[in-house]
């Protein structure tokens, strides 16, 4: 693979980790539950950690390090605010969101893992992977659970 393509590859995930971030600390400013709020806030830490280690890779190959997040997730973050304003800031409204999140986040990651990705950048990529199909598997059962609260 082209080195400029891995880059760009690194890129997208340093973004994609970026909207993971704001996405997470924007939900547990929303959240009426403290423990749900430092879930949401470690998962953010995790985020930030998965984009330094990502941008040390760029910085490695001799490339750019992204900047910030993608639009697509402004507008996912600018519709959380939204819904949570006509229906209400509630711990399942804002599990919901996070979910969707983190739908994108493990689709985007394996994107990146179909491309012949360099031996010193797969590994990265694979485990980075792993953590968030776990981190969507952690919030879909908590979402899950608030639906059950909610039904009873």
């Amino acid at each position: 693979m082209d080195p400029k393509q891995v880059i760009d590859t690194l890129n997208d995930l340093i973004e994609n980790c970026r909207d993971g971030e704001f996405g997470f600390r924007s939900t547990a400013e929303h959240t009426g539950t403290a423990s749900l709020k430092q879930i949401f806030l470690a998962r953010a830490e995790d985020c930030k950690a998965a984009a330094q280690e990502l941008q040390n890779l760029v910085i490695q190959l001799g490339g750019e390090t992204a900047e910030g997040g993608t639009l697509a997730g402004a507008a996912h973050r600018g519709w959380v605010a939204v819904k949570g304003t006509l229906a209400g800031y509630d711990d399942l409204n804002m599990l919901e969101e996070a979910e969707r999140g983190e739908d994108t986040a493990v689709a985007r990651y394996r994107e990146a893992l179909d491309q012949d990705l360099p031996d010193t950048v797969r590994p990265v990529v694979q485990r980075q992977y792993e953590g968030a199909k776990r981190n969507h598997l952690q919030i879909r059962e908590l979402r899950d659970q608030a639906r059950r609260k909610e039904n009873t």
